[in-house]
This record gives C-alpha cells, structure tokens and sequence, in this order.
C-alpha cells in the first residue's frame, strides 16, 4: 500500500493530484486543516492537509494516470478498491471480473459546499459511480448533495413544529379550543404576567361555570367571574395605612427601588396630615449620597434625624429621638438574594411592640427576583410590602402572584417622584381594577 500526504489550498486541487499520482483506485485516508509559514505560528495561511493511499504497486503508476471522461460533479468523491473494501467487511475478493470503482472526473473549480461534503468522512460504503447507457454520453446527471438534503429536511421539520406550535397556543390547558371570550381574556391575563397556577385558578373557575351553564359565555358574565377570583386571592389583604400607634416602621428592600424618596413621601404625610411629630434614622452608609438625600428631606418637613453605623448605635438614636411620635428607618440597599445580607440586616430592626417592618419592591423588576427577596424577608417576620414605580409598567400580575404564594398584605403604591404627592394605598379593588384594565390612573 501506498500512502502519501499532501498539503493543498483547495480539496479540488488535492483530488486532481491525487488522481495523476495515485491513479483512481485511491482513497482519502484524512483530511484536516492546517496553517502553514508565518512568525512564531501566528500570520499562516490556513491549507488542508490530505493523506491518501492506495493499493495499486508503484510500478503499475508509472506514467500518469489516463483521465476518465467527465461524470457528476456532486457525486461522491471517494471510491474504494475492491481489496479494500473486502477486508473492511470481512470477505474477500473472490470475483476476478467485477470492475472497480473508479474515481469521477473533478473539475477545476467546485462550489465550496460541494467540496465539504465530498471531503466529509463517509460512514457507509461509496455508491458506484452512474454509468452511461448506450448510446449516450459519458455523463450522469446531477444530483442533490447530501449537505443540501439536509437542509430541506431540517427546514420541514421546522416547518412542521411551528405549525404545531401555532395549533398548540390556540388552545386550551385540556386541549379543546376556548370559546372566544374565554381566550381573549386569556391572552388579557397573561399580558398582565399572572404566574401559570393563578391563570389556572381563573380559567378553570370560568370554564366550570361554562360548563354547567351555557348562557354564562357573554363577555360581561366572564368578566365579572374573573374579577371574583382575583379578589378572593387577595381578600383581607388590601391595603393598611400606618396605625396611629406604631412607633418604629423599618423599610427594607434590594438597591434602586425607592426606599428613601417613599420613606419622604410617608413622613410628609404624617407631619402634615396626621400631625405627628416624626423622625428620621437612617443605616443607609453603603450608597454614596444617601445619607445627604435623606437629610435634605428632614430640613424641608422640619424633622430630626440620626445616623446609625452599627446595631451598637442604634439604641442611642432610638433615646434621643423618644420625643417623636413616629420614627422611620431607611436601611440600606443590598443584594437581597444574599440570606447573609438579610440576616444581618435583622439585628438592626425593632422587633419590640409598636414597630413593623415593610418590604419595599419596584414593579419593574422580574418576579422571580421579587419571588427570592420575599421568600428571604418572611423568614424575619415580615408581613407587608409596598411597591413603587406603579406609572413605569403595565402590568401589575406580579402583586397577585406575590400574594398568592405568601402570606403577605398590601399597604402603599407609589407613582412617581413628587413628594408627597405620589403615593396612595393599595387597596384589593384598586388592584384588581389594573388587571381588568378599568383603571389606568
């Protein structure tokens, strides 16, 4: 056997050299590519490395090998002696009169395409090459690569997944088709981001009373259905302003969602409304300028204001605002998906009688993340949360989904930066009246 390397710009080139040196019995043994001259192996141009043999002696390729008439350049690239091929699949080659394989004609030029999935590695054994009938050419006609079946292949089955897909989102959890109304207020729902288990909770309930009356399928009846399913996952949770008794409301919550400018709007409302003398302490030391933000609120409502470093400071922040009324505590934001940072952040609340803790969360944030930050604070005995940033979204599922999977109430809504202007409690209604889209405002 002979075996020879060559290193080439192009497969067509290496075919060529191969035929009028090998002659046509031989086969590609591996190709690659490799990278050739340049400085310390950087800068070389990139060739193919091709190692062929073959079983014919040497002295039988003494002169070059006489070219075959030109056949199909999309057919297979590589064709296998016979010997070959009977040692590979345990035989022998016992017919003297079968011919062998020959190698097609390869022309100058291939489409690069071509050229790869000739040099590809063939698994099985190589087709024999199409032969001309008499009285025709010497010539087959061209056929599909394989790289280009595939293709087809592939785009019809993706084809037929998107048209499964399609039939699929237009129907129901069970599989029927909704009824119109049930889907358009279906595709309502899930635009507003309600969880999978409350979408569940509603549709079933709608679809039940279908079911045992048809006369219930107008789009006011569906309506009003929806809307006492969402008020029973959220009765006796509406929102609660700050009792008159409470001493100490601690506000914690993850970074950039508001705690500070919410913290204002409360006081203003206590200073000027309620007429409670109020106060100020804040362990807001991580974020630059938070303490000077919170400060400049206490010089315009007239309130004093303590600053605390460590749980050692904060009893003698407590003494010496004891005249106030009411005492707000902005803590610092952190990364709440950290429980180390929860726990730490529990040694500074209050946990004696007059004081209560608000989870504050923006509505523009994911769920999921909400999801992880409340899961946290509940182990610390939070039981309310207060969501910002109402006029930065549209959709307000994620307050149903909070309330569904934790046992938590709703006190305030904020809707902008005016203080104290945008603020308000959030009460069941209110909430249920975004989802059905009844209140923009």
């Amino acid at each position: 056997m002979r075996v020879k390397r060559y290193v080439v710009d192009t497969m067509p080139e290496a075919l060529q050299r191969i035929r009028s040196e090998l002659g046509n019995d031989a086969v590609i043994l591996s190709t690659k590519d490799i990278r050739t001259g340049g400085f310390l192996g950087l800068f070389g141009k990139k060739r193919i490395e091709v190692v062929a043999a073959t079983d014919t002696p040497e002295t039988a390729q003494a002169g070059p090998a006489k070219q075959k008439p030109a056949q199909s350049t999309l057919q297979p690239m590589i064709s296998v002696p016979k010997q070959s091929a009977a040692r590979a699949y345990g035989g022998t080659a016992t017919s003297p009169k079968s011919e062998p394989l020959v190698m097609p004609h390869v022309p100058d030029v291939l489409v690069e395409r071509e050229v790869a999935a000739a040099a590809a590695p063939v698994s099985t054994p190589a087709p024999a090459p199409v032969r001309p009938t008499a009285g025709q050419p010497n010539e087959a006609k061209p056929i599909r690569s394989a790289a280009s079946r595939q293709d087809s292949e592939l785009m019809d089955e993706i084809r037929q997944m998107k048209e499964m897909m399609r039939n699929l989102a237009a129907r129901g959890p069970s599989g029927p088709e909704r009824h119109p109304i049930i889907q358009m207020w279906a595709e309502r729902l899930e635009a507003q981001d309600l969880s999978s288990s409350v979408m569940n909770d509603i549709l079933g309930s709608v679809e039940m009373r279908a079911e045992s009356d048809p006369d219930f399928l107008n789009e006011e009846s569906v309506k009003e259905q929806i809307r006492s399913v969402l008020l029973g996952i959220i009765s006796g949770r509406g929102g609660t302003p700050i009792a008159p008794d409470m001493k100490v409301v601690n506000f914690v919550g993850p970074t950039g969602v508001g705690k500070t400018t919410t913290i204002a709007k409360l006081a203003a409302d206590q200073v000027l409304r309620s007429h409670r003398k109020t106060g100020f302490i804040t362990a807001d030391t991580y974020r630059i300028a938070a303490v000077e933000q919170l400060k400049t609120y206490a010089t315009i409502l007239n309130v004093p204001m303590e600053v605390v470093f460590s749980p050692a400071d904060l009893q003698k922040a407590f003494d010496r605002l004891d005249t106030c009324e009411v005492i707000f505590m902005d803590t610092a934001g952190r990364n709440y998906r950290n429980e180390r940072y929860v726990s730490e952040l529990n040694t500074l609340l209050q946990a004696r009688g007059g004081s209560e803790t608000i989870l504050v969360l923006s509505l523009t944030n994911k769920y999921s993340d909400m999801k992880v930050i409340a899961d946290h604070f509940l182990n610390y005995g939070v039981e309310k949360v207060l969501f910002t940033k109402w006029d930065e979204t549209g959709s307000y599922g994620a307050i149903i989904n909070l309330l569904y999977e934790f046992p938590l109430h709703l006190t305030y809504v904020t809707n902008g930066q005016n203080v104290p202007e945008d603020i308000q409690l959030l009460s069941e209604e209110l909430l249920v009246d975004w989802i059905m889209g009844d209140k923009t405002g």
